[in-house]
């Protein structure tokens, strides 16, 4: 849980120097332009701004670089480590951490993913740990791949890691083969989970044993879902006490994480039937449920991308609507971060139902900052996929098959509604400027078989939407102005104003007509809203509307709004 937040300035003040604190301030703006300051000043040649998060549960801050500017820093010379801390790994329990495991993953990845299994199953079977001890090269390459480029962070002897890790490895593999061979690991068939978890509770090995136990049910089981499935049924019948609690869901938390690290893991637990996109938007889903499930009630367009979970997933997702798997919430969160900020496609068919999918993504982990991801690091994420969505091969995609010019600024305004990050807003600006300017945009309007009433409100409602959009101000005047001129050429060939006025209809309704014209809402605001308004003046300024404002006192508060918005009525 987030707590106090306050913001650090650093700055090096010469370019050998290394990086020194000057202040923290509550306001992230005095901040920022206490470090341009001193840039302008030349009191520093290079300056850091660091948000800092308090979390209440540990009691340590979490810090994120908002911005650096000024001379890059310059490359510090790696010094060789002595013998004594030359290896992160010393003992065979140092190959359980979560460090550990996510690296031996990597290594192993080909013939983990052969045999369909995680590290933690590895770390934990006989069988496994002598079949790939047997395989005898993946191994070896698997410690090549290791040693290669901590030999060059560090400066030691690649054969000299070699050697420390084979007798790492070596020592690990006897030590659960040992156990596997004397009966050690606990037989979940033969005895409950929640009399092993109280049994092991006080032992010094209890996490390994209990992994051990977990890992050979596993190993019964064929596919991810089945093994998923599984965990469930484990963490269904879990203790009510504590402690053993804790060492099965601790345990859970961890399989289960290693399993959505895997692709194929994904999809099965998920749905096989959903892409990229569908798969981010459910691990959004499982991480943060209650901001999920409140967007989804109160928007209907989050509640249609929000893929429906079931079987494995749904009972995931009762677990951690619950508060618990803390940890594997913050592992989803920061997966899906990781996928956007990548450059696969998330719907590759479907460029309109990418864009929903982000919006909706955008929308929850907004809501749920704090929580397992700061503000700053949602935003990045976002602001770097949008990138990818002004890209030209993305943008061809998303209105290459329309053929309505109309439609077209129609989809790209929804782009620059979407889009995040200045770069991709500018970009966004640009791709609309071009369709809005083009003569066949202009054609389309001035030739098209509507009436001129609704091509003047279809530009009013592209000119409203393209001015909310958060777009720098010359994109925005460029956007207006445009708008504006081809409404005004719509509205005088069609002589809309003129037709307005002489139409045999109430005066009120003609009146009415107009203000919404003059205000921006029946055409847009340029030289045909100010032929409008001028008609609309004419009206309210005429004797017969006093006769009939006379007769009718309701009708009075029924324009004033339409006034007020036209600029006729304080």
């Amino acid at each position: 849980m987030a707590g106090p937040v306050h913001f650090e300035v650093f700055a090096r003040k010469t370019p050998q120097a290394g990086w020194v604190l000057q202040t923290a301030l509550e306001s992230r703006e005095q901040a920022i332009q206490l470090a341009d300051d001193m840039l302008v000043d030349k009191r520093a040649v290079s300056v850091r701004v660091t948000k800092e998060t308090l979390d209440v549960q540990t009691m340590e801050f979490r810090s994120v670089t908002i911005v650096t500017k000024g001379a890059p820093e310059p490359p510090r010379p790696k010094a060789a480590r002595d013998d004594k801390s030359l290896m992160v790994c010393t003992a065979p329990p140092d190959l359980y951490t979560v460090h550990a495991r996510e690296l031996i993953g990597r290594v192993l990845d080909g013939w983990l993913d052969r045999q369909g299994l995680i590290p933690f199953e590895l770390l934990h079977r006989a069988d496994l740990v002598e079949q790939l001890e047997a395989s005898g090269i993946e191994l070896q390459h698997a410690l090549q791949k290791i040693a290669v480029p901590e030999s060059q962070s560090t400066g030691q002897a690649v054969h000299e890691i070699i050697r420390h890790y084979q007798r790492l490895t070596d020592q690990a593999i006897e030590r659960v083969v040992r156990t596997g061979r004397n009966d050690g690991f606990p037989n979940l068939r033969a005895e409950p989970i929640a009399d092993i978890a109280r049994r092991l509770a006080n032992k010094s090995d209890r996490a390994f044993l209990m992994g051990g136990a977990i890992a050979a049910a596993m190993g019964e089981v064929r596919g991810w879902r089945a093994k998923f499935e599984l965990l469930m049924n484990l963490a269904d019948t879990a203790p009510e006490e504590a402690e053993p609690a804790a060492l099965v869901h601790v345990t859970i938390e961890q399989i289960m994480a290693e399993i959505f690290n895997v692709r194929q893991g994904r999809a099965d637990v998920l749905g096989a039937t959903l892409d990229v996109g569908g798969q981010l938007a459910a691990m959004v889903r499982l991480a943060v449920p209650v901001e999920a499930d409140l967007l989804a009630q109160a928007d209907k367009r989050v509640a249609a991308v929000l893929p429906p979970l079931d079987g494995p997933a749904l009972r995931l997702g009762g677990h951690m609507a619950r508060g618990q798997y803390r940890l594997l919430a913050t592992s989803l969160s920061r997966r899906v971060l990781r996928e956007l900020m990548g450059p696969r496609r998330l719907r590759p068919g479907d460029p309109s139902g990418e864009i929903d999918v982000l919006r909706a993504m955008a929308m929850v982990l907004t809501a749920s900052a704090g929580k397992f991801l700061t503000l700053e690091e949602a935003q990045l994420a976002f602001a770097e996929r949008s990138k990818a969505l002004v890209g030209a091969d993305f943008v061809e995609a998303y209105v290459g098959t329309v053929g309505n010019p109309l439609i077209e600024a129609d989809m790209l305004v929804r782009l620059c509604e979407n889009v995040t990050g200045n770069s991709a807003k500018r970009s966004a600006a640009r791709w609309l400027i071009a369709c809005v300017s083009a003569l066949r945009f202009e054609r389309s309007l001035r030739e098209g078989e509507a009436s001129p009433g609704s091509k003047l409100a279809s530009l009013a409602d592209l000119q409203s939407r393209a001015q909310a959009c958060g777009l720098s101000p010359k994109d925005q005047a460029a956007i207006h102005e445009t708008l504006g001129r081809i409404g005004d050429m719509v509205e005088a060939q069609g002589k809309v104003t003129a037709q307005i006025a002489r139409a045999p209809v109430p005066l009120l309704q003609r009146l009415a007509l107009l203000l919404r014209m003059a205000c921006g809402q029946g055409c847009p605001v340029g030289p045909a809203s100010n032929r409008a308004r001028a008609e609309a003046l004419r009206l309210l300024k005429g004797p017969e509307l006093r006769r009939v404002l006379a007769g009718d006192r309701e009708a009075v508060e029924t324009l004033k709004p339409l006034m007020q918005a036209a600029g006729l009525a304080a």
